[in-house]
């Protein structure tokens, strides 16, 4: 037997109280990839937004310096790595943050995001709830789940940005979070910020920005919810997709104080350190916006070619407002029928929407993270 904890996780009641993890969404794609590697070339895989390009020559040789290895490094970050964040946001964002009491690190920010809630609820055991984006990442549900809080999705509007309005507010006030992901995935929404942080404000609710993708803005400037200011929020990045360093798993999340203080403390008691070598690395990457500006040109190029591809095979792609993933109507709404041609046609894999909530059945996302060499070949496939 199983039972609905939130929108869109089960949670097995066979054993009492037991919890029983729902397969992990991209391991069902494992069919698809056999199908798509029977193409001469292989499988060209834009399902996960795993990085196809290299770290900057300068992070890596950063992280090779062994010296910060040998002790244990800060949990918080050293004082060069939440600077050298606070001198990014101030330069990239026009953000203002103290390094001293207002950022600290996380090793990446999946950790952060599946983790958080759990703390919060630690911290205000009266609030039970999680509130996130309905077409989203599916780590903002989980993230309830694994602290035994409800998982309520917020409805989205016809630009897949956040419906605030929709909200009950009977969730609002058992509310521990609201999480937003701006430039979000899988859609490529761009949220109002600002307006964000006065919701949770004006309700006592802590909002966290997800921005992961913000220097992948391509509609207007990158925002950040740093913008309105810091307090009752957190804004949280990552380096995994700015600067190619998914493997190293660092990010940092920045905002108020006295939650920023909080969660230093529990995540010092619980030994979550981003390893030394990979701080060093990181004061590298945020240091030099020369790889960022190159990878932008990049996947915006990439965005724009493999719109023409789809459309060979009669999949409508539009470009989307921020990070690097189509978000495309299924032909009839058949997601998985239509993941299936593209792997037999095209030998690509790409992820159903239904992933990513069950908003949205019906839709797919396609990761314009293949380096150039590999969508020649899914180019020629498609007769271009």
């Amino acid at each position: 037997m199983s039972a609905s904890l939130g929108q869109d996780v089960e949670v097995s009641t066979d054993r009492p109280g037991g919890f029983d993890p729902p397969p992990y969404p991209y391991d069902r794609l494992a069919e698809l990839s056999a199908v798509a590697a029977t193409h001469p070339g292989g499988v060209v895989d834009l399902s996960v937004g795993t990085p196809g390009d290299p770290p900057p020559a300068v992070v890596v040789a950063a992280m090779a310096d062994a010296g910060p290895a040998q002790g244990y490094p800060p949990s918080a970050g050293t004082v060069a790595m939440r600077t050298a964040f606070a001198d990014w946001a101030a330069r990239r964002l026009g953000a203002s943050v103290d390094p001293e009491t207002e950022v600290a690190a996380c090793i990446g920010t999946k950790e952060f995001v599946a983790g958080v809630p759990h703390w919060l609820r630690l911290r205000d055991p009266s609030r039970d709830t999680v509130l996130y984006p309905e077409v989203s990442y599916p780590t903002y549900a989980m993230g309830a789940t694994l602290a035994g809080c409800r998982a309520v999705p917020v409805p989205m509007r016809p630009d897949w940005s956040m419906d605030l309005d929709a909200i009950d507010p009977a969730d609002a006030d058992r509310a521990v979070c609201l999480w937003l992901n701006t430039p979000a995935n899988p859609s490529g929404g761009l949220d109002d910020l600002v307006a964000a942080a006065g919701w949770g404000r004006g309700r006592g609710v802590p909002v966290l920005s997800d921005e992961c993708y913000v220097e992948f803005t391509w509609d207007g400037p990158a925002r950040t919810i740093l913008h309105a200011g810091c307090d009752g929020v957190l804004a949280v990045h990552s380096l995994s997709k700015r600067s190619n360093l998914a493997g190293a798993r660092v990010g940092a999340y920045a905002g108020d104080a006295e939650l920023v203080g909080y969660l230093r403390k529990v995540r010092q008691h619980a030994g979550f350190m981003v390893p030394g070598p990979v701080q060093s690395a990181a004061v590298a990457a945020w240091g030099d916006d020369a790889h960022v500006d190159a990878q932008r040109d990049r996947y915006w190029r990439r965005l724009q070619r493999l719109v023409g591809i789809l459309a060979t095979v009669g999949v409508d792609a539009p470009l989307p407002r921020g990070a690097f993933y189509l978000w495309a109507a299924a032909p009839d709404a058949d997601a998985w029928g239509t993941a299936r041609m593209l792997a037999e046609r095209l030998g690509i894999v790409v992820s159903p929407g239904e992933f990513y909530g069950p908003a949205s059945l019906g839709w797919l996302r396609v990761a314009a993270v293949a380096t150039d060499d590999a969508l020649d070949l899914v180019a020629s496939r498609a007769g271009l």
